[in-house]
C-alpha cells in the first residue's frame, strides 16, 4: 500500500463514513447536533453498529454493507443541508492534529505504524479486528495456531472490540493490510478529539484564533501522544467519545432541554462502553450522578424522571452486544494488582495527566527536571484559572462538572487500579486536564497580557516540546521487513502449518495467519520443545538446531529470519523462497520413514564446527542398526563468520562478503571498510537475536579495518530513541551461502567427515 492510499485515502473514506452517519444521527435527535460534531457522533455510530452486526458470524459480513446503506441513508436525509459550509477553523485544527499525531510515520516515507517492539499489542488489534470483520467473536473453523490463541485469549473473553469496527469498515473499503493504515486511524480518532474539544472549549473561549489554539494543544497531551505512539489505539478512542460526551451532555439537562438531547447522550455513552467494557462504565458513573443530580435540581421531578429514562432506555439497548459478551476490565491484565505494571517500569506520576511531559519515552522521567519542574508549575497555575473560568459560567454551563467528573473517574482509577490501568485512564483523562490549563492561559490573557502570553507559552511551548521529543524517540515498525511478511502469507496461504523461529508477533499473530502460523517464543496450541526439554521464552528467537525434531517437523513451513549465524534447517526442508529478510523453507506436504537423527554442531556466533569423530562414527552405527539397507549420513556446510566487533577484521580468502549487525539502530549508523563506506541502516528495529544487513563489499585475503559510525538525533523519525540500543556483534560471512550445501556419505565412509567444519550432521533412511 503506497503512504498516499493509506494517509490520504483510508481518512477520507472513514471521513466520509462518519459524516453521513453523523447526518443521519442528526436527523433522528431532531436536528440536534452541532455540525462540528456531526463526525464524532458518526464515528460513535459505527461503533455502535458495528458492535450489532459482528455480535453474529452469520452478520458479521454484512457490517461494511449496513454501515454503508446507512451513511447513504442519512445523506439523502439530510438534504438539504442545515449545516451550509464547514467552519474552517474546527476544520483546521482537525486537520493539524491529525498530521501532528501521523508526522512520525508520514515523515518515514513508509507507510508502517509506531510502537514496534515496545508493546505487542497492535499485532493482537489487527488480529481482531480481521476476524471481527469476518466472522464476529466464533473461533470456529480455525485450525491451532498463534493467531487462533490470541483470538481465543481476547475474543472468547468478551475483550472490548468497539475501537476495531471502524477501523476494520473503512480498511475493507479501501483495500490493502490492516497493518499500514493503522497509525492513519489512531490519528483520526485524534482528530475526532479535537472536535469535541472544540465544542467544549466554547463555552470559554468565544474567539475563534483562540478556541483553535485551545483545541490542537488540548488534543495532544504528551502522555496521550505517547500512548498512540505505542498503539493505544483505545486510549485516544476513549478520549474523543469522553469529548462527545462531554459536548453533548450539558444540552440534556438545560433549560427546555428535549428528551431527543438525553437520547442522544446515549450514543457516545455506548460507544465508550463498547471501547472499554467496564472501564466504560467507570468513567461513565460520575458523570451521569453528576447529570441526573443536575435535572433533578432544574426539572420537576417527573421531567426529570423523563428524561432519566430518555438516556437509559437507548444506552441499555445500545450496549446490549457488550454486556451479552461479558462486561470485563479494561485491561487484560488484573484491574487492582499493584505488580501489572505491563510494560511500564513502575507507576507513572500522575502530574502526566496535565499534558507535559518533555522526554522521549513517557515511562521515563524528563532530563530538564529544573525546566520540567517550572513548566508543569504554571501548567497547574494555568489550569487552574481555567477552573475558575468554568466556574464563573457554572450557571448557565454544566461543563465544569462534566470536566470534574471526567478528572474524578480517571483519579479513582489511578488511585484503586493497577499501574497499567492507572497508565491509561492519566493518558485518557489528560485531553480534560490540559483543556482546562490552555483554556486558564488564554483567559488570563484578557486579564494581563503578559502573564497570560507566559501561560499560554508555557503550556503551547510544553505540550509542543513533549511531543517532538516522542517524534525523536518513536520506535517505528521497519516495513519492508514486515512487507515481506506479507508477502509470504499471501504467496504460502494455506501450506501451513508454519512455524517463525524469530519472536515477532506480528508475524506469527497478523501476517501468517492463513498459514496458520505459529512462533516458537509466542502464543501457541502446539508444543514447539527445546532439545533438551522446556520451550523458548517469551521474547527470544531460537535456532532450528536448538528445537526438538520431531517437534519441529509438525510444521511443513518454516519462516526465517536470515543471518549469518543462522543454522540451515534439517534435511527434509528445501528453501523455496528468498527476501532480503526472511526465507521460506519448506518440507514435503507427507513425511514418510522415521525422521532423520540429527546432530547440530556451532555455536551462537559460530554457525559450524568440527565434530568429534566418535560422535560421528557413534551416528553411522546406530543408523547401520535401526535404519538398514540404503541409509547414509547427510552433512550440511556452512561458511565461517569472521567477527568484527572490535574494528579489526581478517579474512582466508578473497571474494564477496555480506556484514551483518546484531540488535536495533535508531539514526543512520554507517559501516565503514578500509576507510570505504559499505552501507548504513536507519530505524531497524529488532526483537532480540535479529540482524540487521549493512551490506556487502569484495575484500582480499588477509587483515581490514571495519568501523561502525553511529549517527545522532536529526531530524529523521526516531533518530533520538531512549534509550539507545545496544548492538553488536559485527560479522562478516561469504556472500551467497544461504541454502548450505548437504554433501552425502555411505555409513561406512562416515570417518570421511571428521576433521571438517559442518552446520550439522544427520542420519537418514534410504
Amino acid at each position: 500500500m503506497s503512504l498516499f492510499a493509506a494517509w490520504a485515502l483510508f481518512p477520507l473514506v472513514l471521513l466520509a463514513l462518519c459524516v453521513g452517519l453523523g447526518l443521519l444521527i442528526d436527523v433522528l435527535s431532531g436536528r440536534r447536533l452541532a455540525g462540528v460534531l456531526v463526525a464524532p457522533a458518526g464515528l460513535a455510530g459505527m461503533v455502535v453498529v458495528g458492535q450489532f452486526t459482528t455480535w453474529s458470524s452469520s452478520t458479521a459480513q454484512l457490517t461494511v454493507p449496513v454501515i454503508v446503506v446507512l451513511v447513504i441513508v442519512g445523506v439523502g436525509l439530510s438534504l438539504p443541508w442545515r449545516f451550509g459550509r464547514p467552519a474552517l477553523w474546527p476544520v483546521a485544527v482537525a486537520l493539524a492534529v491529525f498530521l501532528f499525531f501521523g508526522a512520525p510515520v508520514l515523515l518515514s516515507g513508509d507507510p508502517t505504524f509506531a510502537g514496534f517492539i515496545k508493546l505487542d499489542d497492535t499485532a493482537t488489534w489487527f488480529s481482531l479486528t480481521d476476524r471481527l470483520m469476518e466472522h464476529g467473536r466464533s473461533l470456529s473453523g480455525l485450525e491451532p495456531s498463534t493467531y487462533r490463541a490470541t483470538l481465543d485469549f481476547n475474543l472468547a473473553g468478551g475483550y472490548p472490540i468497539g475501537v476495531f469496527i471502524p477501523f476494520g469498515t473503512a480498511q475493507k473499503l479501501v483495500g490493502g493490510d490492516l497493518a499500514w493504515v493503522f497509525q492513519p486511524y489512531v490519528s483520526f480518532l485524534a482528530a475526532m478529539l479535537s472536535l469535541g474539544l472544540w465544542q467544549i472549549l466554547g463555552g470559554v473561549l468565544r474567539r475563534p484564533g483562540l478556541r483553535a489554539l485551545a483545541a490542537f494543544i488540548a488534543a495532544q497531551p504528551a502522555l496521550l501522544l505517547g500512548y498512540a505512539l505505542w498503539g493505544g489505539v483505545k486510549e485516544v478512542g476513549a478520549a474523543a467519545f469522553i469529548a462527545l460526551a462531554v459536548a453533548l451532555a450539558p444540552a440534556a439537562v438545560r433549560s427546555g432541554a428535549s428528551r431527543h438531547d438525553a437520547a442522544l447522550l446515549a450514543l457516545p455513552a455506548a460507544a465508550l462502553v463498547g471501547v472499554l467494557s467496564l472501564g466504560g462504565m467507570i468513567w461513565l458513573t460520575p458523570m451521569l450522578a453528576v447529570l441526573a443530580l443536575l435535572a433533578w435540581r432544574r426539572f420537576a421531578p417527573r421531567p426529570a424522571a423523563f428524561q432519566a429514562l430518555a438516556f437509559a432506555l437507548p444506552f441499555a439497548l445500545l450496549v446490549i452486544p457488550v454486556v451479552s459478551a461479558g462486561l470485563v476490565p479494561p485491561t487484560s491484565s488484573p484491574l487492582t494488582d499493584p505488580n501489572a505494571e505491563g510494560n511500564l517500569r513502575g507507576p507513572l506520576n500522575a502530574l502526566q495527566v496535565l499534558g507535559v511531559w518533555p522526554s522521549g519515552d513517557f515511562r521515563f522521567d524528563p532530563n530538564g527536571t529544573v525546566v520540567t519542574v517550572v513548566l508543569i508549575t504554571l501548567t497547574i497555575v494555568a489550569a487552574l484559572v481555567g477552573l475558575w473560568a468554568a466556574w464563573s459560567k457554572r450557571r448557565r454551563d454544566a461543563t465544569l462538572a462534566l470536566y470534574a467528573t471526567s478528572l474524578l473517574a480517571g483519579a479513582a482509577i489511578v488511585v484503586v487500579g493497577s499501574p497499567w490501568a492507572g497508565g491509561k485512564a492519566l493518558a485518557t483523562a489528560s485531553p480534560v486536564a490540559l483543556a482546562l490549563a490552555i483554556s486558564g492561559a488564554i483567559v488570563a490573557l484578557r486579564a494581563d497580557r503578559f502573564v497570560g502570553g507566559i501561560l499560554i507559552a508555557v503550556v503551547a511551548g510544553g505540550v509542543l516540546w513533549s511531543g517532538v521529543l516522542a517524534y525523536g524517540g518513536v520506535s517505528l515498525a521497519p516495513y519492508e521487513q514486515l512487507h515481506e511478511l506479507q508477502q509470504i502469507g499471501d504467496e504460502f496461504a494455506g501450506q501451513g502449518p508454519a512455524l517463525m523461529t524469530e519472536y515477532n508477533p506480528y508475524g506469527a499473530r497478523h501476517f501468517l495467519r492463513n498459514l496458520d502460523g505459529e512462533a516458537a517464543s509466542e502464543l501457541r496450541e502446539r508444543t514447539v520443545p527445546l532439545r533438551g526439554g522446556g520451550e523458548v521464552e517469551k521474547g527470544y528467537s531460537v535456532d532450528t538446531d536448538e528445537l526438538d525434531l520431531n517437534g519441529l517437523l509438525e510444521f511443513r513451513t518454516l519462516v526465517l529470519r536470515r543471518s549469518p549465524v543462522r543454522s540451515r534447517p534439517p534435511s527434509p526442508y528445501r528453501l523455496v523462497w528468498q527476501g532480503d529478510t526472511y526465507e521460506v523453507w519448506q518440507r514435503p506436504e507427507t513425511l514418510t520413514g522415521p525422521a532423520p537423527e540429527h546432530l547440530p554442531l556451532g555455536s551462537e556466533y559460530e554457525p559450524s564446527a568440527v565434530p568429534d569423530c566418535s560422535e560421528v562414527v557413534a551416528l553411522a552405527q546406530r543408523a547401520e542398526s535401526s535404519r538398514g539397507a540404503g541409509a547414509r549420513l547427510l552433512a550440511a556446510r556452512h561458511a565461517s563468520v569472521y567477527d568484527a566487533t572490535n574494528g579489526h577484521l581478517e579474512v582466508p580468502r578473497a571474494g564477496d562478503y555480506t556484514a551483518w549487525l546484531k540488535g536495533s539502530v535508531r539514526g543512520a549508523d554507517e559501516l565503514w571498510v578500509d576507510g570505504h563506506k559499505v552501507g548504513e541502516a536507519r530505524q531497524q528495529i529488532n526483537n532480540e537475536g535479529g540482524y540487521i544487513y549493512m551490506g556487502e563489499t569484495k575484500l582480499g585475503a588477509g587483515a581490514h579495518k571495519a568501523e561502525l559510525r553511529f549517527g545522532g538525533a536529526d531530524l529523521h523519525p526516531g533518530s533520538g530513541g531512549f534509550p539507545r540500543p545496544e548492538v553488536g556483534p559485527l560479522l562478516f560471512a561469504p556472500a551467497g551461502d544461504e541454502e548450505g550445501e548437504l554433501v552425502s556419505v555411505p555409513l561406512d565412509e562416515a570417518e570421511s567427515l571428521c576433521g571438517q567444519r559442518w552446520d550439522w550432521i544427520e542420519a537418514v533412511s534410504g
